[in-house]
């Protein structure tokens, strides 16, 4: 199939649309976890090669996830109002265009970490590679498949540590547990959006599972999100700083609080893209603590 002119921009604006790049939420939501890591991991001294390597990488597994999930979805999400509009629920974009799509992006992605010549992040990738492909198939068996997408949303943390360490510490786990239960709280919300439509179709959801106690495990999620961070932090002897950071982002999961407890779709909605703010306070605080620790030492 060849294009030209108009309609290969027309072209390529679907492929953006298939891999989210109009819409970075999903970008940030993976990228602040894996800088959590990369920041810690190298006590506030990253490689800055590896930063941008992460970076790029984030972007291109994550374009690929949004490619697989609609592959996977693709007889759902036509009755799904929010989602029956994605070039391939619409019948815009071919299983076999989106296929060699997430062929490439992947391969991208594997070309982008060569260049560290770790056997250990090679073997992080692959499974890094299979939980994203996996996660779509969850929602149609787990009971909170949310904490599935925590896990591969959070695989940047143990990456980051083998990029730079060669090794995973304990640490490592105990920030993806902490980023699988941010994940269930923020895709609870987004899941809040969309469950009369689930029900509909028979997708399973956290929003779905919990019920009528959704509001109370979002928040309950947050707390030990935050809480597990916070342990971490305190492990690693960080400051004041930090917890300025962390006491920050708990206030942005208490307006959330606002935001969902009448279950309205779009307030939902709102709280789940202002997750970024949570995710970027977190950061704020780690990259922060170790400047201003550096600049009293130095």
């Amino acid at each position: 199939m060849r294009f030209s002119g108009p309609a290969l921009r027309e072209r390529i604006t679907l492929y953006e649309r298939l891999m989210r790049l109009d819409k970075p939420i999903g970008i940030l939501l993976l990228l602040w976890p894996t800088l959590w890591g990369l920041w810690l991991s190298a006590q506030g001294r990253p490689d800055w090669r590896v930063v941008w390597i992460f970076v790029l990488g984030t972007v291109l597994m994550r374009s690929a996830g949004c490619v697989i999930n609609d592959l996977a979805d693709r007889n759902f999400d036509p009755h799904v109002a929010r989602t029956s509009q994605r070039p391939l629920a619409a019948g815009q974009v071919s299983v076999r265009e989106a296929l060699l799509l997430f062929a490439g992006l992947v391969a991208c992605a594997f070309l982008v970490v060569l260049p560290l010549r770790s056997g250990l992040l090679l073997g992080l990738c692959l499974a890094a590679l299979f939980l994203a492909a996996s996660y779509p198939f969850t929602k149609r068996f787990l009971a909170i498949p949310q904490a599935y997408l925590g896990v591969a949303f959070g695989f940047g943390i143990p990456m980051a540590y083998a990029a730079q360490l060669g090794s995973i510490p304990a640490e490592a786990w105990w920030l993806l547990l902490a980023n699988v239960f941010w994940a269930i709280a923020y895709d609870t919300e987004y899941a809040m959006v969309d469950r009369a439509d689930d029900l509909k179709i028979g997708i399973r959801t956290s929003a779905i599972t919990f019920g009528r106690a959704d509001v109370a495990a979002v928040m309950a999620c947050y707390a030990l999100a935050l809480a597990l961070i916070g342990a971490v932090g305190y492990r690693l002897a960080l400051g004041g700083v930090f917890y300025a950071g962390l006491a920050v982002a708990a206030a942005i999961a208490a307006y959330h609080y606002t935001l969902i407890r009448e279950r309205d779709p779009p307030r939902c909605f709102k709280a789940f893209l202002h997750n970024n703010w949570l995710g970027a306070s977190v950061y704020a605080g780690i990259a922060a603590d170790f400047l201003f620790s550096r600049g009293l030492s130095g």
